[in-house]
């Protein structure tokens, strides 16, 4: 029998087996065998079972389970990356080894000497330093296996100016700092790699990825691929829509923009290129789309967790701020690719060959249950914990009960899905965690049994183990940007940058907001979306904030630039992802990407000018206007960068397509009327023009 969580090519109606891409979310993976694979398996699951048992029970300090989360991302990541692309790829190096085993041991420390450490808080001893020192040079390492370069020497920078910024002139001097200070500050304090973010990936992120494997190994991507074969797959440019909408609702579950990638794109790229599209315009849609599931919630990326903790604020206000900007990003995208299909005359599928996808919904609704429940919770006052354990428990228990209704019949499946339901929601609600862990291992116990359970318990190993390994990079870069974090908290160094931002906005919040978009954007050519928004969060937002730019606001704009950064050359993760896929340059898909969501650099300016668009103030009708204006800026921006409406533009008409929508970003009556006012009659000559360029061809 075929695997059900195949991708299906709806041209073939064959099962596609998609060769693994050769380019890995970040660093060189070791492809291992024997023993160490069986090791290497064993930590991931054990790392899985960790984070579970504590999002459960909560048994340890904050400060111990922080400790032994980046114990196991160290345990891992010196297992699974080797030292460099030319090591041996097939096993673990001797050195390797050891740190791995150094990673793993030193992360006890806090825990073995945990009331000794709050003894003699800020007078630590010998040991104390030697540790820590190891500690953070094992981070650093570790950092650079898995997300290269950049982000490490950006970090030593930081730390090399906390330890000799006292000799800088001027403005830019601190005051002298002894080594036991620093040391004590990056290690054995909060506030540096054992800070905010990575007690945010130590509880929430770690979960939402998990919750996110075990709905793509139940069936989730081939759902909401054949959803959106069916709806758009025929239309004009149908393949790429495709790869909109389903890159679009794939983040929903993933917050992951490369993870994206690797995943739909195996799909939607061949899919494209097959239908006509270049090789570069294919990957560009894809990485275009996939990144923008980092704010698409209910699941947004690590990002929107480690931003509800900084300003402490409930994790559905982030979702609410962002989910007017992530619907029209994927506007943005859907007429750009609509636009680029016209000016190409690239048909869609024909409409026999695409799925009913309503079929689809109702042949796989019990797969949306997870994700309904987990919208409701959020959006009912639960926390993201709680829910993010509802929704993987309601995953956990329909995986188990699909393998029982292979093995038994559908029936079984009925009658065990209800009870399930039934059980867990009482459990949650009334008596507790342990009758869903029951629950579960009784679901195992019978899978264990009847035919075909086995490969049912392999989906869960699997989805777990997925799980440990797509945490790893968003892991370890929250550990290492504590450096930063806190270098910054104990020189005061954001100040400065801040104070340079004030006195620009001083005279104008435009040459402000542009200034902070340019940091954000070069930052994010070298290093991940993580470390991007907590850098220019520490240091651009607290000036925006004083600009009188509202808080979630002022994040959210850093954030979606850090976004937006992950399409840009020089180094465009989500282009690479794409490049291996559909076999072209990455700088060419990289270039292409940014000028496919070009359109969508005007959002958070738009949402500055007038926070209703975050629906951060305003009544319903600002917001509804704020929409309906974004919209026309996105439509008439679109058409600029492409060159083609209904017809091709010549550079004068995209020029005067462009001055519209920048009008349309401040929130000015004038400029609004003025924008509406020449978009308006822009499009009433186009269409004019193109009408009688029809007639004259008849």
């Amino acid at each position: 029998m075929p695997d059900k969580h195949q991708p299906v090519d709806p041209v073939e109606q064959t099962i596609v087996h998609p060769e693994p891409a050769e380019f890995e979310e970040y660093g060189q993976r070791r492809m291992l065998s024997g023993i160490s694979h069986l090791l290497l398996l064993g930590a991931a699951l054990a790392f899985s079972s960790y984070q579970l048992f504590i999002a459960a029970f909560s048994p340890l300090s904050s400060q111990v389970a922080r400790s032994l989360h980046v114990g196991f991302l160290m345990l891992i990541i010196f297992l699974l990356y080797p030292r460099s692309q030319k090591s041996d790829l097939k096993r673990v190096a001797w050195y390797d080894w050891i740190l791995a085993a150094a990673g793993a041991t030193l992360a006890f420390y806090h825990w073995v000497f945990e009331t000794e450490l709050i003894q003699r808080m800020g007078d630590p001893t010998t040991i104390d330093l030697v540790v820590g020192t190891i500690v953070v040079i094992l981070v650093f390492e570790a950092a650079r296996r898995v997300v290269g370069f950049a982000l490490p020497i950006i970090c030593a920078a930081f730390l090399a100016y906390g330890m000799f910024g006292e000799y800088l002139p001027g403005v830019l001097a601190h005051r002298p700092f002894a080594y036991d200070q620093i040391v004590s500050q990056l290690y054995l304090g909060t506030e540096g790699i054992y800070g905010i973010p990575v007690l945010v990936s130590a509880t929430y992120i770690f979960l939402f990825i998990l919750f996110g494997s075990f709905l793509e190994h139940a069936g989730m991507i081939r759902l909401f691929n054949n959803v959106a074969l069916g709806f758009v797959g025929h239309a004009r440019g149908g393949p790429a829509k495709v790869a909109v909408i389903s890159s679009g609702l794939m983040g929903t579950i993933s917050g992951s923009g490369v993870a994206n990638v690797l995943t739909v794109g195996q799909f939607t790229i061949p899919l494209m290129k097959r239908f006509g599209y270049s090789s570069v315009f294919a990957g560009a849609v894809e990485a275009t789309s996939s990144m923008g599931g980092q704010i698409m919630p209910p699941v947004m990326g690590a990002v929107a967790f480690i931003m509800a903790e900084t300003l402490n604020v409930p994790y559905v206000e982030i979702c609410k701020a962002a989910v007017i900007p992530a619907v029209l990003y994927y506007v943005t995208a859907f007429w750009m690719v609509h636009l680029e299909a016209g000016r190409a005359k690239l048909l869609g599928m024909p409409k026999d060959q695409c799925p009913n996808p309503w079929k689809a919904i109702v042949d796989n609704w019990y797969l949306l249950l997870p994700l309904a429940a987990l919208v409701y919770m959020l959006f009912d006052g639960f926390t993201p914990m709680f829910a993010g354990m509802t929704g993987l428990a309601l995953t956990s228990v329909l995986i188990l009960g699909a393998g029982i209704a292979a093995g038994i019949g559908p029936m079984a499946f009925r009658f065990f899905f209800w009870i399930a339901i039934g059980v867990v929601a009482s459990a949650f609600l009334k008596f507790g965690i342990w009758v869903v862990i029951g629950l579960v291992a009784l679901l195992v116990a019978i899978n264990f049994v009847i035919k075909g359970g086995r490969e049912t318990l392999h989906v869960m190993r699997s989805s777990l183990v997925d799980g440990a390994k797509q945490a790893l990079p968003v892991g370890i870069a929250c550990a290492i940007v504590g450096i930063i974090i806190g270098t910054l908290t104990l020189t005061g160094a954001a100040t400065t940058f801040a104070g340079f931002i004030l006195d620009v906005g001083a005279k104008s919040l435009f040459l402000s907001l542009v200034l902070t978009m340019i940091v954000c954007l070069i930052l994010g050519m070298g290093i991940p979306t993580i470390p991007n928004y907590i850098i220019t969060s520490s240091i651009a937002a607290p000036a925006l904030l004083k600009l009188g730019v509202p808080l979630i606001v002022s994040h959210m704009f850093v954030f979606y630039f850090g976004i937006m950064a992950d399409l840009t050359p020089p180094v465009a993760l989500a282009a690479l992802a794409a490049a291996s896929i559909a076999k072209a340059s990455f700088v060419k898909i990289g270039f292409k990407a940014t000028q496919i969501a070009i359109a969508g650099f005007v959002i958070p300016f738009m949402a500055v000018y007038d926070p209703a668009l975050m629906m951060q103030g305003g009544t319903w009708y600002d917001t509804v206007y704020m929409v309906f204006k974004a919209v026309v800026a996105i439509c008439l921006w679109g058409a600029a960068a492409v060159g083609y409406l209904r017809t091709p533009l010549n550079w004068g008409e995209r020029i005067v397509c462009a001055g519209a929508a920048l009008l349309l970003v401040t929130a000015v009556t004038w400029t609004d009327e003025a924008g509406f006012a020449i978009g308006a009659a822009f499009l009433l000559w186009h269409f004019w023009k193109s009408r009688s360029g029809a007639a004259l061809a008849a």
